[in-house]
């Protein structure tokens, strides 16, 4: 019997996968107003202040620890949001969705190469069908534009992330964890706006919703969502679990931007579904008898 607290905990990385789709769309309107350092700064900035109340009123000591580990996963954090936020100007929501969600298929691999975790044939299958589903909803072709390759660099960074959290989510506190990351991001990406760009107020302002989508959602929710949810999920399957954010990606772009969805981008959103549901089912070696 699968526990509780996997089922809620998977259930708050779905919620954080359909925030993380919504959040392509209003990071394509953004990246038509102000440059990727710009965007990712006032977000991050967004995010860490939504959090900030919370933190205070949880009032957990802060230990070096988790100062080390928030750093880290602003480190990474930065080096993914940056990649996406640039590609995703230069190539289409599904499309950018699709390749994002590639950290599918590298959190495995990457799970056996550093710490020698073995990957069940299950997984391995669920990933195969979840890859199979991102392919009908993008109906993906073999040129990569400089756009996908941004945001292939992304999925890859995207991983390290996933696996730093699973690393430290058991020994840290998530809000804490989280606000810091989202301080980190926010430094740097204002270092690289100061450094490369020129921030225009009348197109931060034209950009104001998008921004706070991605500032007080995006950010300040679902990342908080994903270090409380990877708690008890394995890696493997929480980047599954978050991958549905493709699908949730091309809905989103159906609803507001009017993109179409075809037969085949339903029935990849279908199997994406069934992926996620069949890694959740206990081995049955790990039965006990009754």
């Amino acid at each position: 019997m699968v526990k509780r607290t996997q089922i809620r905990h998977t259930l708050l990385l779905l919620l954080t996968a359909l925030i993380w789709g919504c959040a392509f769309v209003a990071q394509q309107v953004g990246a038509d107003y102000v440059g990727p350092f710009t965007f990712l700064a006032l977000r991050s900035y967004l995010g860490a202040l939504v959090l900030l109340p919370a933190v205070l009123w949880h009032r957990h000591r802060l230990s070096w620890q988790d100062l080390k580990a928030g750093i880290l996963l602003g480190l990474w954090l930065t080096a993914a949001s940056y990649f996406q936020q640039v590609g995703v100007g230069q190539t289409t929501v599904a499309k950018a969705g699709f390749i994002t969600t590639l950290y599918v298929i590298f959190v495995p691999f990457l799970t056996f190469l550093i710490y020698h975790k073995r990957v069940t044939a299950r997984i391995w299958f669920c990933v195969a069908l979840a890859l199979g589903g991102l392919y009908l909803l993008s109906h993906m072709t073999l040129a990569l534009s400089a756009g996908d390759l941004m945001v292939l660099l992304c999925a890859l960074f995207f991983s390290g992330h996933i696996l730093t959290v699973d690393h430290y989510s058991q020994k840290t506190d998530g809000l804490t964890l989280s606000c810091i990351q989202f301080l980190t991001v926010a430094v740097l990406s204002t270092l690289g706006m100061l450094l490369q760009e020129h921030a225009d107020w009348s197109a931060i302002r034209q950009a104001g919703p998008a921004i706070l989508y991605a500032g007080l959602l995006s950010s300040g929710v679902g990342y908080t969502l994903q270090i409380i949810g990877q708690k008890s999920v394995s890696p493997t399957v929480a980047a599954l679990a978050m991958s549905l954010e493709s699908a949730f990606a091309a809905l989103a772009a159906w609803v507001i931007l009017g993109q179409q969805l075809s037969f085949a981008e339903l029935a990849g959103c279908l199997l994406m579904f069934m992926a996620i549901v069949l890694a959740q089912l206990p081995d049955s070696r790990s039965r006990q008898p009754a």
